[in-house]
Order: structure tokens, then C-alpha cells, then sequence
């Protein structure tokens, strides 16, 4: 592949819901180019961009693939993304590398939750959208309804470019509206035809529209319109390029990737209606100065890593697009992220899993080195004399957490150093040291998702790794005073041991603690040992009585007690300690606490009372709604957090998707009797 410069590069963003043919467009893409020489299928596991085991074994994209082509003397560098929500992160950072968005719709599905996500993330990041109407040959399709959902999710301004020629098996060709010509297919090329009869005032129909909706994007040009002006249909294009690229018109291309129909003229549009990669302006961070700046592809170089993967051949591949300047094989460039130096070695380009190679990745290009020391996903190279930071990548936050661990003993450390390397990889996994209940856990955005990482940490580094629930931190307190004693005796010959003390337990009000009060007079509990008598105490506090669950919200007063002039000691004191505590607590009436966890769900409107209904299955106290532009609504609740282990998958499915939420602790709250004895009955 030969090296391009920014006007003649094109950066596009595959998406769509999973199912749609994201993938299959992009192999159908690649044959059409020539870039492949055999267009395979995603039944049989072996497409260019869907190459890992995981994503042969589930037929599905888990990564975003690179998988560059050449047209018409320009470079369009597709990157393949997952439908999956599990997987949005790979959209997200995807998007912070290309200029446009190619949505794949499929022509019997239609517009599904993956395609809203999708088209909510591009116009977040104010991306000029193409919608490719798949499988037109596949029985049920069609057009006219898909276009109709599209219009009514996403505004008038989503306009047929072309309409299909013939249905479902006849499907055979399209009608370019623009020109008002039709064109067959015939293999890797087509031609003319008439258009049919029975199309021609619809199509007569969508070029009106296009033209209104094109003089829409100029001003000039629209009151010459409405004055009755003739527009020619040079400045026709002109505005509908202006449109297509300020993401205010949105063009709809048909065609099917398995009968490679529409691919040639998909490309053309990318290049025809898209920004060239070196034409959008970027901003950054100046890092001399603290302040935002807009920087065009002549600025000194920047670039942004926006993937990072592991190749257990190659190492650590660092994916990176050039905004400004370029960057060469061999050359030293400074991560202003973490302030290193960087020494790049070979650059090159990567179609799938195979490498392109290539001496200089210029502004707009993307390109990728390999085993890079210090650079992460979302850092920033730049020039050393010039630099300069990108905002982050932002990132969803993981919300399924599971406990993880080695399946083999004496393997703790390798599953640690895979984790380590896997959120280099994935900057969704989230992994955390729990110091109450001495567990690791791993927070993923879903079941699948973490499914998969274990499976990677077989395939790349050997190590074996299972998931179980997290256990729950319980806590136990008390809810009326007691007094107790204890009295720790022995004499076995020698020095024995002896010590005594008398207590009084008392609740305190949730969230205070613990409160050790001495109140000993004339000498009954010596000076010396009233410390090991409050050690004792303390100690155990960290089992209560009904479960072993650290004790909390009680106040002890050291009320009395006595002591031998030989056998006491700290030890002794503290053993009766010991049994005072667990005396007083069994009479004090305790009680068992869970945490509780304050949770917004962002949900559709028509959802809400479905999520209402849910979290009351889950003994949630709903505690207001609150209403959210374009539809959406926030339910807050405060719910047990053993309720909520697997409540990312279950929101996803109450939702079909589109359900978010976020959450913190909040208190401690005493568990309904029931539940509290079948909790105890468990951990005895």
C-alpha cells in the first residue's frame, strides 16, 4: 500500500446494531477495493476484521479492526466496530480517531437499539453520518419501511441518496437520485439501465426532497430557491456536501455486501461527501499554557493513541492517528501524557491481523507501532518542543463486578500480571483489592464482556482464571443494652492467669463507630491492663456473634472488675475481654445490616415504570423521578447492594439496551428477619 496525504485519506467508523453487517460490509468493502482477493463469510470465521478466537467462536466483532483500502487513488482507512453494548468502549475510542460514521442498518431488522447508540455516540462526537441499507436481496426486506423508521428516529433530514432496483431476490441494482440514473449490478461493476417505470415519480419524489433539504445548508442559496430560481446542479452538490459534512443532512445508500451490490458507489460517496482527514480542525490542550487550542493538520505533530492490544507475537501494538504533522519509522517522539520520550521502531498499517508496512503515517493518517515503553490508550504524542494534550477518551463506567481468581493455586501472581496487561488493553475493566473480604474484583460492562477477558487471559498468557459473585460486606450491631462479664481463669502449676472484667454495651445511632468508655474507680482493673481490656474489644468487633460480621455502632463501658497481684496479665484481660463482648452482645439483641446503595437509572420514558417495577422486585425504595431531554428519564432508588449483582444485565434487558446507571454507597439498613436467618443459616 502506498503512502497518502491527508486530502486523499478518509477515516470512517463501521457501526450498527449487532446483526446488522458491520462486518460483512467491510469484507464486501475490502473484495470491492481489490484489497482482498476472496470475499469470505461471517459464518465461516474467517473474515479479515472478525480474526480472534473469540469473535470466530460467537460469530460476533468484540474489537475494533483497522482494515484499510484504496479507491480511486485515495485511502479510506474503515475501522470494523462491535454492535454489542459490552462493547462500546471499542465505538467510543473509535470515534475519537475517525472523521465520518458509515450506520449499517439491516433491511428486515430495521433501526435497533445498537443503531440509536450508535447514532446518539456520532452525533456526540458531531460526526457526519452515511446510513447503508444492508441485505436489500434478504426475503422481507424493505426499504421504503426501514427509511420511514429512520426518518421518524432521526429527522427529515435523513434523505435516500438511492433507492433499490428490484426486491428481496430481484434485488439487482440501485437508482441514483442525484443523476436520476439506474444502474445494475453486474459482478464488480455495473450498468445503466432505465429506470423502471413504476419507481420513477418516487424517485422523481426523493430528488425534490434532496434538493430541499440541499439548499437548506446555505443561505444564499435558499432564497434564490424560494425566489423560484432555477439551481443548477453543481451548486446542488455543493450544498449537499456542505450538509452531509456539517452532520446536519444525512444521506441513505442501499445495497447487499454478500451479493456485492452498492459497494462501489458506497465508496464514492465516502469520498465525494466526507471530510478529507486533513481538513477538520482538532483541539488540544497547550501544555505551556494550560489553555484550549484549535489546530489545523499544519500545526507541529500530534497524534492521539486511541487502541492498544496485545499480539502474543509482536507484543503491545499501540493504534495511533496523526492530526498534525507526521511521524516516521525510527524516530523519537515525546508522550506529553506521561511526559516520557518514546522511541518508535518499524510503523506500519494493519489490514486485520496483517501488517502493511509504511515509512511515514502523515496528518489525518492512521498507523500503528509496535512495544512502545511507556504509552497507554488515550495518551498523546507530540512534538517535545510543542507539547500538547488531547482531552481524554471518555470511557463508560464498568457497573458488573465479579470476584476473580485463580483457578490453580499458587498462580495469583500470574492472574494479577495478566490483569495489569488487559486494562493496558481495555480501559473498561476495572480491577480492585476489596481489604474487607480479601477479594479481587474485576468490573466489566457485562457478563460477555468479562466471559471474554477470561478467555483472553488463557490464549495470551496462560493463566486460568474463574468468576463468582462478590460476597456481600454485612455488618452486625446491636439494638438494646446489655451488661455481661468475663472472666478469664487458669492455673496449671507455676503462674496461672487471671482477669475479669464486667461491661455494659449500648447501641449508637448508624454511621458513629465505635466508643470505648473507661469508668473504673479505685484500682478494680489495674491501669496497666485497661488497653488490652479495649484491644480485646476492639478485636472483637471484627466477628459478631450472629454470623461473624464485623460489629459496628456500639459504644462499651468498662464498668468493673478484679485482678491478682501474680496470675494477671494483658493476655488474661484480654481473653476475658473476649468473653464479656460476646456475653453482652448475645443478650444485647443483635441484629444483622447490608449495605445500600443509592442508584440513578437513565432510562426511555415509556420504560420507566418497567425499571420502577424491577427495582421494587429488588426491595428498592424509589425515591423520585426526574424527567431529561430527548426523552429520557432518571429514576432514583436506594437499593440493596445483594440485590444488585447482576443488575447491569438485567437493566440491558428490561431496556433492550439503552437503560444506564450509576451508583454509590449510601448506609447501612438491618436485614428483613427472614432473609437474616438464611444468611446466618449459610455462613454457619
Amino acid at each position: 500500500m502506498k503512502e497518502y496525504t491527508g486530502d486523499r485519506i478518509r477515516n470512517v467508523a463501521i457501526v450498527g446494531h449487532g446483526g446488522a453487517g458491520t462486518t460483512s460490509v467491510t469484507e464486501a468493502l475490502l473484495f470491492r477495493s481489490g484489497a482482498i482477493s476472496r470475499m469470505c463469510k461471517v459464518e465461516d470465521g474467517a473474515t479479515t476484521t472478525d480474526y480472534e478466537p473469540e469473535e470466530i467462536k460467537r460469530k460476533v466483532s468484540v474489537n475494533s479492526t483497522l482494515a484499510p483500502v484504496e479507491w480511486r487513488d485515495s485511502k479510506i482507512n474503515f475501522i470494523d466496530t462491535p454492535g454489542f453494548a459490552d462493547f462500546v468502549a471499542e465505538v467510543k475510542s473509535t470515534f475519537r480517531a475517525v472523521d465520518s460514521a458509515l450506520i449499517v442498518v439491516c433491511a428486515t431488522s430495521g433501526v435497533q437499539v445498537g443503531t440509536e447508540q450508535c447514532w446518539k455516540l456520532a452525533e456526540e462526537a458531531n460526526l457526519p453520518r452515511i446510513c447503508f441499507v444492508n441485505k436489500m436481496d434478504r426475503e422481507n426486506a424493505d426499504f421504503d419501511t426501514i427509511l420511514a423508521d429512520l426518518r421518524s428516529k432521526f429527522g427529515k433530514h435523513v434523505l435516500p441518496l438511492q433507492l433499490p432496483v428490484g426486491k428481496e431476490d430481484s434485488f439487482c441494482g440501485v437508482i441514483d437520485v442525484y443523476k436520476m440514473k439506474a444502474y445494475e449490478a453486474m459482478g464488480n461493476d455495473s450498468t445503466e439501465i432505465a429506470i423502471p417505470t413504476e419507481m420513477l415519480e418516487y424517485a422523481k419524489d426523493a430528488r425534490e426532497k434532496m434538493i430541499e433539504a440541499a439548499v437548506e445548508a446555505d443561505d444564499d442559496v435558499m432564497m434564490r430557491y424560494l425566489d423560484g430560481e432555477e439551481i443548477s446542479d453543481e451548486e446542488i452538490m455543493k450544498c449537499l456536501i456542505k450538509g452531509i459534512r456539517q452532520a446536519v443532512i444525512f444521506p441513505v445508500l442501499c445495497g447487499s455486501a454478500y451479493k456485492n451490490i452498492g459497494l462501489g458507489r458506497l465508496m464514492n460517496a465516502i469520498i465525494d461527501y466526507t471530510y478529507p482527514a486533513i481538513l477538520n480542525d482538532f483541539k488540544v490542550i497547550n501544555e505551556s499554557t494550560g489553555q484550549e487550542e484549535v489546530r489545523d493538520a499544519n500545526a507541529p505533530m500530534a497524534a492521539l493513541v486511541f487502541k492498544t492490544t496485545s499480539d502474543p507475537f509482536v507484543g503491545r501494538l499501540s493504534f495511533f492517528r496523526v492530526f498534525s504533522g507526521a511521524i516516521t519509522a525510527d524516530s523519537l517522539v515525546y508522550n506529553a501524557s506521561r511526559e516520557k520520550e518514546e522511541r518508535f521502531g518499524a510503523i506500519f498499517t494493519m489490514r486485520g491481523r496483517n501488517q502493511l508496512p509504511i515509512k511515514t503515517v502523515y496528518a489525518g493518517d492512521i498507523g500503528v507501532v509496535a512495544k512502545l515503553q511507556y504509552t497507554a490508550t488515550g495518551d498523546t504524542l507530540s512534538d517535545k518542543n510543542a507539547p500538547v494534550r488531547f482531552p481524554p477518551i471518555e470511557f463508560p463506567v464498568p457497573m458488573y463486578t465479579r470476584t476473580i481468581f485463580a483457578k490453580k493455586k499458587g498462580e495469583e501472581e500470574k492472574v494479577a500480571a495478566a490483569l495489569t496487561r488487559l486494562m493496558d488493553e481495555d480501559p473498561t475493566i476495572i480491577v480492585t483489592k476489596n481489604t474487607v473480604t480479601k477479594e479481587t474484583l474485576i468490573s466489566g460492562m457485562g457478563d460477555q464482556h468479562l466471559e471474554i477477558i477470561l478467555e483472553r487471559m488463557t490464549r495470551k498468557f496462560g493463566v486460568e482464571a474463574g468468576l463468582k459473585a462478590p460476597l456481600i460486606e454485612y455488618r452486625e450491631t446491636i439494638r438494646m443494652p446489655a451488661e455481661a462479664e468475663g472472666k478469664h481463669k487458669k492455673q496449671s502449676g507455676g503462674h496461672g492467669q487471671y482477669g475479669h472484667v464486667v461491661i455494659k454495651m449500648e447501641p449508637l445511632p448508624a454511621g458513629s463507630g465505635f466508643e470505648f468508655v473507661d469508668k473504673i474507680f479505685g484500682g478494680a482493673v489495674p491501669r496497666q491492663y485497661i488497653p488490652a481490656v479495649e484491644k480485646g474489644m476492639r478485636e472483637s468487633l471484627e466477628h459478631g456473634v450472629l454470623a461473624g460480621y464485623p460489629v459496628v455502632d456500639l459504644r462499651i463501658t468498662l464498668l468493673d472488675g478484679s485482678y491478682h497481684t501474680v496470675d494477671s496479665s494483658e493476655m488474661a484481660f484480654k481473653m476475658a475481654s473476649y468473653e464479656a463482648f460476646k456475653k453482652a452482645a448475645e443478650k444485647a439483641t443483635p441484629v444483622l445490616l447490608e449495605p445500600y446503595y443509592a442508584i440513578d437509572v437513565y432510562c426511555d420514558e415509556n420504560m420507566m415504570g418497567d425499571v420502577i417495577g424491577d427495582l421494587n422486585t429488588k426491595r428498592g425504595r424509589i425515591l423520585g423521578m426526574e424527567s431529561l431531554e430527548n426523552g429520557k428519564s432518571c429514576v432514583k432508588a436506594q437499593v440493596p447492594y445483594a440485590e444488585l449483582g447482576e443488575y447491569a444485565v438485567d437493566l440491558r434487558a428490561l431496556t433492550q439496551g439503552t437503560g444506564t446507571f450509576g451508583m454509590k454507597f449510601d448506609h447501612y439498613e438491618e436485614v428483613p428477619i427472614k432473609l437474616a436467618e438464611k444468611i446466618i443459616a449459610e455462613k454457619q
